[in-house]
């Protein structure tokens, strides 16, 4: 199935309303969450079924080896899974992740979280969110799996 036919359901909404639609919902989403305001993520870069996230390396964010700990690295990538998943404004919730630490992260470093549909079906769906330092060196890679459930993150526009 694919991802068109599995949004069928919701109105049919040209490239530039599904942009629009998207940015609301991340920008809504944002605005509501704490935790990745508090550890200084910013939304770079968000679209239907994409989402791409930053965050810088801090000094309480280091474990005991100088380098970053790997759960700020997992929040990045959660995150940017978040707002790559419900981008299409219907509540969508982790059912399942995994995580690959490629290399350390360092104090300073700028991690990029970039979350990239791969497929829905249903009310399921997988999510790939590769994160990278600022020299581009692949840190971790991160599959989501989704499952939406009811309601919507902004209210849907009256047709």
């Amino acid at each position: 199935m694919t991802k068109t036919a599995t949004l069928a359901a919701a109105p049919a909404l040209s490239a530039d309303e599904a942009q629009a639609l998207a940015q609301a919902v991340g920008a809504a989403m944002f605005d509501s969450d704490p935790a990745s305001q508090g550890l200084g993520m910013k939304v770079d870069a968000i679209s239907p079924g994409h989402a791409r996230m930053s965050m810088a390396v801090r000094a309480d964010m280091l474990n005991g080896h100088g380098s970053c700990h790997g759960g700020f690295i997992f929040t990045l990538a959660d995150s940017a899974f978040a707002f790559a998943c419900n981008s299409h404004n219907l509540t969508t919730v982790g059912a399942a992740c995994t995580i690959d630490y490629l290399a350390p992260a360092r104090l300073h470093d700028v991690l990029t979280a970039d979350a990239s549909e791969q497929a829905l079906a249903g009310k399921s769906g997988v999510y790939d969110v590769k994160i990278t330092n600022q020299d581009g060196r692949t840190v971790a890679l991160f599959r989501g799996k989704s499952h939406r459930v009811s309601g919507h993150i902004i209210p849907p526009h009256a047709g």
